[in-house]
Formats: C-alpha cells, sequence, structure tokens
C-alpha cells in the first residue's frame, strides 16, 4: 500500500510539474487566410492575436513577450479578453500593453472582455477599461470602427462577451459599411448565431485548447456547443466562414498545461477592395 500511494505521488507530482513547465513553452503560430475570387493581389495585413492572458496565472513575462515577437513585422493588434478577474492584477496589465506599444502596430490595437474580466466589480472594471485605452488599445463593447487601409475598407467589429449574455449583434454592425468584417470576440459560440452577419473573419479564444487537454478536454462540454462539435482550438469554418480559437496566453484554476501551449498567432489576411453603401442590419436583432 505504501509503495502504490509513494507511486501514484511521483505520478502525480511529474505531472504537475510536467504541467507548470508547459505554460513557459510558447507557440508561436502564422496563420495564411487564403485569397477569394473577390481579393486582390497585395500585401497582406498583419495582425497579432492574443486571448485569455489571466494574468493571475501567467508564466510568461513581458520582457518574454516582446521577445518572442520583436522581430514580427505588425499592422494591428487584437487581444481577445480574460486579462484578470482580481482588481489586484489590475497594475500588471499596465507592462503587458507597454511591451506590445514597442511594436508600433500601424493600423492600431484593439481589445474587447471576457467573462472574467467581468467578474470585477465597478468601479475596477472601468479602470481596467481605461487602462486599456490610455495605452492605445481601444476597447469595442458591441462597436465597431473602420480603417482604411491602401484604399480598402477593414471594418473591425468587437462583439461583447457571448458566454456572459452581453453580445449584441445588431449594435456591433450598426452603421458597418461594405469591406472587409474582421470580428474580434471572446466566446467563439457567438458564431453560431451569426448567420445574418456577414464577417470575412474572426478571432476568439476563451477555450484555453482545454488547457487540460488530456485524454480529452472532458471539462469543457458545458462551454457550449462548439466543444461538442471538437472546435476547441485553431482555424476552422461553420457556414464557410474561417474563425480562430486561440489557445490563450495564460491559465485559469491552476497553472499547468497538458495537450497544451501558450499561443501567440499572426494572422495574414488579404482584405476586399473597398464597395460604397452600408449594409442594411435594421431587420436585424442579436
Amino acid at each position: 500500500m505504501i509503495i502504490f500511494v509513494t507511486s501514484i505521488t511521483i505520478l502525480l507530482s511529474y505531472f504537475v510539474y510536467k504541467g507548470y513547465k508547459n505554460t513557459h513553452s510558447v507557440a508561436i503560430n502564422q496563420i495564411e487566410i487564403e485569397k477569394d475570387a473577390q481579393q486582390n493581389d497585395g500585401d497582406p495585413l498583419r495582425i497579432l492575436h492574443i486571448s485569455d492572458m489571466h494574468l493571475e496565472n501567467i508564466s510568461i513575462t513581458p520582457e518574454q513577450l516582446y521577445e518572442h515577437i520583436k522581430m514580427q513585422p505588425i499592422d494591428l493588434i487584437a487581444l481577445t479578453g480574460d486579462f484578470l478577474d482580481r482588481k489586484r492584477s489590475i497594475p500588471k496589465l499596465v507592462p503587458y500593453l507597454q511591451a506590445l506599444n514597442q511594436l508600433k502596430p500601424a493600423y492600431g490595437a484593439y481589445a474587447v472582455f471576457g467573462n472574467h474580466d467581468y467578474v470585477l466589480r465597478q468601479p475596477y472594471f472601468n479602470q481596467m477599461k481605461e487602462m486599456l485605452n490610455e495605452h492605445g488599445f481601444k476597447t469595442l463593447q458591441n462597436e465597431n470602427e473602420t480603417i482604411e487601409i491602401g484604399g480598402k475598407q477593414l471594418n473591425m467589429i468587437g462583439i461583447d462577451d457571448f458566454s456572459t449574455k452581453r453580445s449584441n449583434l445588431f449594435k456591433s454592425y450598426e452603421g458597418v459599411e461594405r469591406g472587409y468584417n474582421l470580428v474580434i470576440t471572446h466566446d467563439p459560440n457567438v458564431v453560431l448565431v451569426m448567420s445574418d452577419y456577414h464577417f470575412d473573419y474572426l478571432l476568439s479564444g476563451h477555450f484555453h485548447g482545454g488547457q487540460i487537454h488530456w485524454p480529452k478536454p472532458y471539462h469543457l462540454v458545458k462551454m457550449g456547443k462548439l466543444v461538442r462539435m471538437n472546435m476547441v482550438k485553431g482555424l476552422h469554418q461553420y457556414l464557410g466562414r474561417p474563425f480562430y480559437i486561440s489557445e490563450g496566453l495564460g491559465q485559469t484554476g491552476v497553472n499547468i498545461r497538458v495537450g497544451s501551449r501558450p499561443e501567440i498567432t499572426i494572422h495574414h489576411l488579404y482584405l476586399h477592395q473597398v464597395k460604397t453603401g452600408k449594409i442594411d442590419v435594421s431587420a436585424r436583432a442579436g
């Protein structure tokens, strides 16, 4: 019996040790989105995507983050929520934002919020939001902004967190003109209710790639229909439209990963030419 207990203890200790080591092993993935018939030749737009920093449990320092990506040419930054959920962690966000600012993205930086961010009570949530905006990361809560890039129009559409029922698709798309629709949001399950709302590409996070993805991420079963469709991480399509689920940079619960790694992605997108006229969403509600 003593030998059995000792063996189990050793195995569990190794499992935890190995899992903790994995949280330091960052994957940097380049995602190429192919052109379609409507897209012209030219250089792609390079978007740095980071999700789920979870500053209470993150093994990557701001300095290490910058070292990983400093040689990457970046045009735009997208952060898709779950920065933190405790007020004492708010000051920890600043050095990460400063590190990302050193990349000097030509077309700006944007952020949306996730379910953990909304755990913060007022005035702390607003304090975090103001910190993001003050450091050049425009927050979008069911809002959009248009950027003109070399005669092409990019519609940055920020949909608020779906898992906490804060998404409002009508507001998110209100006033959107024709062009390339890039959606940033936290919970990718929102794609399941977007049949009437066009997007060319969508960036999200939320699942952490399972975080402990061994033998399978059974613990994610309550996190929406996409999990049951085996869409937990990486590039997917729904109704013919591509979307990406980041594995995130930090962890929740315990600071370990098994069968998953912290992830930074750089997405290469080809934009449509600008077409005049607004999309009619007056009959749609979301």
